[in-house]
């Protein structure tokens, strides 16, 4: 549905959150989920499912990029109620920053308190290599925009939110404890790195004189979205959990033509890893 301009943004959160509610079931999710490229088949993993498409939802725009379903899936995963976003808005698609984050405000909204952030994104660090997991630590916002600035809603969220941990570091923790006990089809051990993530705001990948830069200002992976997302979540109180796939080597000197569906291959190569992780977070972390 398209958004008059003439309503608030607060409205719009509001709108969009009873909408959702409407459909939830009796459930009352407190785990959100955010999904990135050729990551969302844990949404069809939910046990007694609700589907959502966000063109159904009001004030939603469309996710428009391939390897995103575009839909909210509200059930059960490993016996707790969760709240998941099979694929996301991106800025690089033309939405302002305010639309790209308008569901983690909802999702807060409607009582989640923890949120895992998934993505795909291109590994600087060379110790990493294609199709190992990054826990998110910290991140660099070099989109050139922030979903905050205008006039802050306190309903929302404070005018000037701390970010001194927008990464939980007890998720952190349970994330690398729990990692020892996934393995892929092929038995092969899950390989968990840590490390910054440079956002930017795409659509195109980085020049190699970019991904320099990037590397010597300290992040370890780059992609074109999460930032933002993350601004709000630590904007909503929101307790965070990011986890980058890496799907290509984004090394400055070293750099080869990269396209979208070499992306999306990667990524579903490392679903396995990518589920088990996930799905032993949710099962573990106490909410």
């Amino acid at each position: 549905m398209t958004t008059p301009t003439t309503v608030p943004y607060g409205t719009q959160v509001q709108e969009a959150a009873a909408y959702i509610q409407s459909k939830f079931g009796g459930y009352t999710p407190a785990i959100g989920l955010i999904l990135g490229s050729g990551l969302g088949d844990l949404g069809d993993q939910i046990e007694d499912a609700v589907y959502l498409p966000y063109e159904e939802i009001p004030h939603f725009p469309r996710s428009t990029v391939e390897g995103h379903a575009g839909r909210f899936v509200i059930g059960k995963l490993e016996g707790k109620d969760v709240m998941i976003m099979q694929g996301r808005f991106h800025y690089y698609e033309g939405y302002e920053m305010r639309k790209v984050v308008l569901p983690v405000y909802v999702m807060a909204m409607l009582g989640i308190g923890t949120l895992v952030i998934t993505n795909a994104g291109g590994g600087m660090n060379r110790a990493f290599k294609a199709g190992d997991l990054m826990l998110i630590t910290d991140h660099l916002n070099m989109t050139g925009d922030n979903p905050l600035i205008g006039p802050n809603d306190p309903e929302l969220g404070v005018r000037f939110p701390d970010m001194s941990s927008a990464y939980d570091p007890e998720y952190i923790e349970l994330a690398k404890k729990l990692a020892g006990g996934v393995t892929g089809v092929d038995g092969e051990a899950l390989v968990l790195q840590e490390g910054v993530y440079a956002g930017i705001s795409g659509p195109t990948y980085e020049t190699p004189a970019e991904l320099k830069m990037l590397a010597y200002l300290g992040g370890d992976a780059v992609g074109m979205s999460t930032v933002p997302e993350v601004i709000v979540a630590s904007h909503s109180k929101l307790r965070v959990l990011g986890i980058t796939c890496i799907t290509d080597m984004a090394i400055g000197d070293e750099l080869e033509p990269l396209t979208h569906e070499q992306v999306v291959k990667v990524a579903n190569l490392t679903k396995p890893k990518f589920i088990g992780l996930v799905r032993a977070f949710v099962r573990e972390v106490q909410i």
